[in-house]
């Protein structure tokens, strides 16, 4: 398994594995040669791309047959409602303006992007993770959106959140279930 990135620090913090050959390189120029590989994946990036140099990459170095991949995760949902109101209030609203503008096409699935490939139907996915609060709230600081509102107003935004779900989280190391839709497009070369 090859993967790339088109960052060397990305690369250099990805836990080694014995099966994946890391290499730095931009999607839209992989260095792979052409009809090389059955799948091609992307998570959570295709917004980044040039897609119209990404996807002739893709149809360069995928055989007869192969397959693309993309897929984007959706807002997070905690098992408690209540908390689960808050957490959204805190993406849409508080957070909401400090989004960049491509965070759109993830939320709208990557379908308005153009996709020219024979789209097939995966089956529905979502990803689990069981988590305790202070999990949960450092999830939230790696958000770009969460950097940004820092930027604007010199104070983080987590720690008012923080101060919120604390009384209904009760004991921050209780873990609760957390999870995220999944959206995939697949597509045929």
């Amino acid at each position: 398994m090859i993967a790339t990135d088109a960052s060397q620090s990305q690369i250099a913090a990805a836990p080694s594995h014995p099966r994946i050959d890391y290499r730095v390189a931009p999607a839209e120029e992989s260095g792979l040669p052409s009809g090389s590989v059955d799948l091609v994946t992307v998570a959570q990036a295709l917004h980044w791309f040039d897609i119209d140099r990404f996807y002739a990459e893709a149809r360069r170095v995928l055989v007869p047959g192969g397959l693309l991949a993309v897929w984007t995760y959706g807002v997070l949902h905690v098992e408690d409602r209540e908390i689960d109101a808050l957490v959204t209030r805190f993406y849409r609203v508080t957070l909401g303006p400090y989004w960049p503008p491509e965070r759109e096409l993830v939320e709208k699935e990557y379908r308005t992007l153009p996709f020219p490939f024979r789209e097939r139907r995966p089956p529905p996915f979502r990803m689990e993770a069981l988590w305790s609060l202070p999990q949960l709230l450092g999830y939230f600081r790696s958000w770009s959106a969460t950097s940004r509102y820092v930027a604007a107003h010199g104070d983080d935004p987590v720690s008012a959140l923080a101060d919120t779900l604390s009384p209904l989280w009760g004991d921050p190391d209780r873990v609760r279930g957390i999870t995220w839709p999944l959206s995939l497009r697949v597509g045929e070369n």
